[in-house]
């Protein structure tokens, strides 16, 4: 049998732990970093599954030139959570496929998703949700005041066709 001191295991060790560090050291450099598009879509997916929602209201959109020479385009929302007023913007230029910012309507009520940890943290708009209103909800009312209107179908509701009337009463 071969005996080894305690000399050549220190070496050994010592040898072991250089190769460990470099290693580790050369996965730290060349590992693939996510880039910050990435990231943000990991967290709207992240906000978008666990995130709570609130009523709030889109405040403004508008459009920011960055660094690059892009064009970014931006929305502007607030919402209440226990007393403490939130505002704040969230980019949707990647979102473009999903969202046309000339078709959101400005000043109208929307659902934010916020992180119930960190209320700050809040998405307006993913890709599998969206807090955007389409209008406001039309309230039903009887238009003359009576229950039965002309040919006596029943009540008439704004925006209703005669056809959708004719097709009732048959």
């Amino acid at each position: 049998m071969v005996e080894i001191s305690v000399r050549e295991w220190q070496i050994a060790g010592a040898t072991a732990g250089v190769a460990l560090i470099a290693g580790a050291a050369l996965w730290w450099f060349t590992r693939k970093r996510p880039t910050p598009e990435e990231l943000e879509f990991e967290r709207r997916q992240m906000l978008s599954s666990y995130g709570r929602i609130v009523d709030g209201s889109l405040l403004d959109g508008f459009q920011v030139s960055a660094e690059d020479g892009t064009t970014r385009d931006m929305l502007l929302y607030g919402y209440e959570i226990s007393g403490v007023i939130y505002e704040c913007s969230q980019d949707i230029t990647l979102l473009r496929e999903i969202l046309d910012p000339s078709k959101v309507k400005l000043g109208m009520p929307c659902s934010i998703r916020y992180l119930p940890g960190r209320p700050e943290n809040s998405i307006l708009v993913a890709e599998r949700w969206s807090g955007l209103r389409e209008g406001i909800p039309m309230v039903w009312t009887i238009s003359s005041g009576a229950a039965q209107n002309d040919n006596g179908a029943g009540p008439r509701y704004p925006g209703e066709s005669e056809d959708a009337r004719a097709d009732l009463s048959r």
